[in-house]
């Protein structure tokens, strides 16, 4: 054999051990990745951390998930509050499991309307079914804590915490995460009414928007009407956006407008006669309430609450939305609430909660089968960067897409 031939051997030979070195290799990690499961543990068991108990399921990499709350089954389920879900959250919820057609609430168009206890009820009887394929356990009545962490035996920490506790949880500090919050405008300026009749079902119902309303002050010596343009300013979308939503029980109002320097928002803003708004509030439901609700009038008006005047609508979102805990070897993410909220409610926070889950799957995905810390750092870059995402978008065209239009 010259030269040449063995030459040509040894690089044959180098390159089928090369072949076969990467295609065991492979198929290790294939194995590892498939095999790959992790132990995960949420905070709160409303909308928000039900949801990501489903996520967790559903990426197939959960061998043990423990959802906590501090909250017993009867108080977590009675609450009568209403939650709206947009098309795009009706199609991450079916994709969890989620079954509409079983569910008490309201279609309208692709929007459903149901209570949170019945949303938060459906969601515990999905996860109950899937105790044959993952071991889940339920804790309600009892608290995330400094203590709880204590009594966790050395070596079992979850590998996943998700923190769904809502905006007046402790969770994260418990946890050592800064509880600082980056408050930002949405660029518009809003009031909010609630009113409580006891005489009334507790019914969902689809929500009602009215656009472009003005109100006549005229009696306190506002005139929209003869409102001063300036023509070197850009025309502000006009008027007022008024939402009705919530059970016929329990009525909620959002009344908002883009920011704008106009003789009525500036009169609005800074009245001090708390009863104009009221008054607006009053006209309003009375004018675009469903026809078999009963009207407001002198004798229930003491039914209502609402805001004194305008204020601007901020949107405070985590600085810190996801951390790592070096010691325990634990990835942790905050959701829902927690993680951001409006000072205004649309009926709408819950949606928002939502689009923070949107990547949760696949944080949970890449954690489970992570080989090192740089990995698990590469997961967590992700998600703080898809819950500043999420942040920005509804800071931008949030009420826009859900009150505005």
């Amino acid at each position: 054999m010259d030269g040449a031939e063995l030459a040509y051997d040894t690089a044959l030979s180098t390159l089928l051990a090369v072949l076969v070195y990467v295609l065991v290799k492979v198929s290790l990690d294939a194995i590892r990745q498939w095999r790959a499961r992790i132990s995960v543990l949420i905070v709160g068991s409303g909308p928000v951390g039900l949801t990501a108990a489903l996520v967790a399921v559903r990426s197939g990499k959960v061998l043990k998930l423990t959802v906590l709350d501090e909250r017993y089954r009867t108080a977590l389920l009675c609450r009568p509050q209403q939650i709206a879900l947009d098309p795009r959250s009706v199609r991450f919820l079916l994709r969890l499991g989620v079954d509409f057609d079983n569910m008490e609430g309201c279609w309208r168009g692709e929007h459903f309307f149901t209570k949170v206890g019945v949303f938060q009820e459906h969601l515990l009887s999905i996860l109950e079914q899937k105790r044959q394929k993952v071991e889940i356990g339920v804790h309600l009545g009892t608290k995330f804590s400094e203590e709880y962490l204590r009594r966790i035996p050395g070596g079992a920490w979850p590998k996943v915490i998700i923190i769904a506790d809502g905006s007046c949880g402790d969770s994260c500090s418990v946890l050592g995460i800064s509880s600082d919050y980056i408050v930002e405008s949405c660029h518009a300026y809003g009031a909010n009414a609630t009113i409580e009749r006891l005489d009334q079902r507790q019914v969902p119902t689809p929500e009602i928007k009215a656009h472009n309303l003005y109100f006549d002050l005229s009696a306190y010596g506002v005139d929209a009407l003869k409102e001063p343009r300036n023509p070197t300013q850009p025309t502000a979308k006009p008027g007022f956006h008024l939402k009705i939503y919530g059970t016929f029980r329990n009525r909620y109002m959002a009344l908002a407008c883009t920011a704008a320097d106009t003789k009525m928002v500036r009169f609005l803003r800074h009245t001090a006669n708390s009863s104009i708004m009221k008054n607006i509030f009053h006209q309003s439901f009375n004018a675009y309430k469903t026809d078999i609700e009963p009207r407001l009038n002198d004798l229930t008006l003491h039914h209502m609450q609402c805001s004194r005047k305008l204020f601007e609508i901020m949107l405070s979102h985590r600085r810190v939305s996801a951390a790592y805990i070096e010691g325990d070897n634990v990835a942790v993410t905050v959701e829902g609430e927690a993680a951001r909220v409006l000072n205004f409610d649309t009926g709408c926070g819950v949606n928002l909660g939502m689009r923070g889950l949107e990547s949760l799957g696949t944080f949970i995905y890449k954690t489970a089968t992570a080989l090192d810390q740089n990995d698990v750092f590469e997961a967590l870059s992700a998600k703080i960067q898809h819950s500043k995402q999420v942040a920005e978008t509804f800071r931008q065209t949030g009420l826009a897409s859900t009150l505005f239009e």
